[in-house]
């Protein structure tokens, strides 16, 4: 009986235009000035706006979004979480977003369904298996978990791959983090931009910045198309078009955006509980919940700012997919799309000071953006709200595309290059 209600209850507020529910966050007109704005009302730009409340204490602040909260990379992604990368500072960074992953349904009091179904990444021969095996031993000094498998312990694990010897590439073991998993994308924006406005914070949406405002060399606001809002310090988390707001402040950042494609298929029944990455084939995929098959690749090597693929990278990703499980053959895509991806040259994100006084960063995040965003949202928050780096921000500071020293990821991030 409460189960029929409560359907009933969903599909009488649907025709009411849902006037009958609260909202889940606030819809204010900007006032004139913060203490503090937040450009992007992404995963990253709320999880800002939301650590800013709970870590500093800071609730003058606005989130300023040009579309709908979720509506960038936040919502076109394959949710994918892990930390097995290969440098420290690397495993520092996405160890605790994961971990903090960890307990974000709990923290937000929000069900994010991160689910820690484990992660996969094949390997195909002699050597690939003798780098798995160092990849391993230096994630595991690094402090995350990772193991080395077998072709029989895969095999157990995943039994629909492709495990006959005459495959065109043979699956001879995987590295395998066991922590590793996936989360439900809208619900980590909705979950963040629920706590950000509890606390006190104003989401401010269909918002577009235009320009910042500039005093004595200073970033003291920005004029948007609500007219111009002032602030203390201001903060910028907009994924692909991180080089667009940079130079609005003169800046030009050692970034380029491309389109990243992913594919969701039917619902079928379960075939497979954890995430297989192939990084020979390109491909990686994994199961949702409601039973579709989430599918992903390598980026489309032509920069653009379009959310949308193109054919030749669709058919390489697909490939690769019917080569890892050829029982997928037959299975029907439903939908696919792409978000746009900032890619450094080292392939890791820029954390820190823009080097215009009064503007920082978090960007350049590449494919790695979903798995990142507490962490990014954490490291921002302190860099805003102290004018200083934290410990595990300081390696990305973009200063080290001067010094030299770069923390080159392109493998651990599944770029295609």
């Amino acid at each position: 009986m409460t189960s029929h209600y409560s359907a009933f209850s969903v599909f009488r507020e649907g025709l009411r235009g849902q006037r009958g529910w609260a909202k889940a966050w606030n819809d204010p007109t900007p006032k004139r000035s913060y203490d503090v704005i937040v450009v992007g009302g992404g995963g990253h730009g709320l999880a800002t706006a939301y650590y800013l409340a709970r870590n500093h204490g800071l609730t003058n602040v606005a989130v300023i979004e040009k579309g709908w909260l979720g509506g960038g990379n936040t919502g076109r992604n394959t949710t994918v979480i892990r930390s097995n990368y290969y440098y420290p500072e690397s495993t520092a960074l996405y160890d605790f977003a994961l971990r903090l992953y960890e307990g974000l349904s709990r923290d937000l009091n929000f069900n994010v369904m991160f689910s820690q179904r484990g992660m996969l990444v094949l390997h195909h021969s002699e050597p690939e298996a003798e780098m798995a095996a160092r990849n391993v031993n230096a994630m595991q000094l690094n402090g995350a978990d990772a193991e080395l498998l077998t072709a029989e312990e895969v095999r157990a694990r995943a039994p629909l791959l492709n495990f006959s010897p005459d495959a065109r590439y043979p699956i001879h073991g995987a590295t395998w983090q066991k922590r590793a998993g996936t989360g439900r994308h809208d619900a980590v924006a909705w979950g963040f931009a629920r706590a950000a406005s509890k606390a006190g914070v104003d989401i401010i949406q269909n918002c577009e910045v235009t320009d910042f405002i500039m005093e004595a060399g200073k970033v003291v606001g920005v004029n948007t198309t609500k007219g111009e809002i002032r602030a203390g310090v201001v903060g910028a988390a907009v994924a692909g078009h991180s080089s667009t707001i940079a130079r609005m402040a003169g800046l030009s950042l050692p970034i380029t955006s491309y389109a990243l494609q992913a594919f969701v298929s039917e619902a079928v029944k379960p075939v497979i509980d954890t995430v297989a990455f192939s990084p020979a084939y390109g491909t990686y995929f994994s199961q949702s919940d409601k039973g579709g098959l989430v599918i992903g690749g390598g980026l489309d090597r032509v920069p653009s700012y379009g959310q949308r693929g193109n054919l030749p990278m669709q058919e390489a990703v697909l490939a690769g997919l019917v080569e890892m499980a050829p029982m997928l053959a037959k299975v029907k895509l439903l939908r696919h799309w792409a978000g746009i991806v900032d890619v450094t040259p080292d392939s890791s994100p820029i954390i820190g000071p823009s080097g215009v006084d009064g503007l920082y960063l978090n960007c350049g995040w590449g494919t790695g953006g979903f798995k990142a965003i507490p962490a990014g949202g954490w490291l921002l928050a302190h860099l805003l709200a102290t004018g200083e780096h934290h410990e595990i921000s300081r390696p990305f500071d973009r200063r080290r595309f001067i010094t030299g020293r770069l923390i080159d990821e392109a493998a651990a991030s599944g770029i295609a290059h």
